[in-house]
């Protein structure tokens, strides 16, 4: 069985919540193509994720959330 690509994604983004820094910034890519940034500001305790390709931010305060839409972006 293939693992969970969602599972990946919401470990990369707990640990993102774990970090001593004020903001940490991951990217996603899919075949070397970077498709969304995501950045954890941890004095607001949100998500800012860009997406790359329409150049659209969005905020979340639920994990699940954004992990969905990092998701559905690379897919």
């Amino acid at each position: 069985m293939k693992s969970s690509v969602l599972n990946g994604i919401i470990q990369r983004l707990e640990g993102m919540t774990h970090t001593e820094s004020d903001v940490e910034v991951r990217r996603f890519e899919i075949e070397g193509v970077e498709k969304c940034q995501v950045a954890y500001v941890k004095e607001s305790d949100t998500f800012e994720l860009t997406d790359h390709q329409s150049g659209s931010v969005f905020q979340y305060d639920d994990i699940d959330l954004v992990a969905i839409e990092i998701f559905e972006m690379l897919g």
